[in-house]
């Protein structure tokens, strides 16, 4: 399980990252084709570090909406 953030880009595609994956983004031009993006990026961002015999970062982030 990851958190992913998401949003609209300035392009107008959607957007998503994965904060504790580094780098790890992706996007779609529909919110759930981000969302099937970014599971992708994922799945090949964890393969490369297991290929590499490096750790593979725990999701340790804790997200909260504020109102304002």
């Amino acid at each position: 399980m990851r958190q992913v953030i998401i949003y609209r880009g300035e392009n107008g595609l959607w957007v998503a990252e994965c904060p504790s994956l580094p780098g790890c983004i992706s996007q779609g031009e529909t919110r759930e084709g981000a969302l099937e993006n970014i599971k992708e990026a994922i799945e090949g961002y964890e393969l490369v570090l297991k290929d590499d015999g490096l750790p593979i970062p725990e999701d340790t982030l804790d997200a909260l909406l504020v109102a304002v």
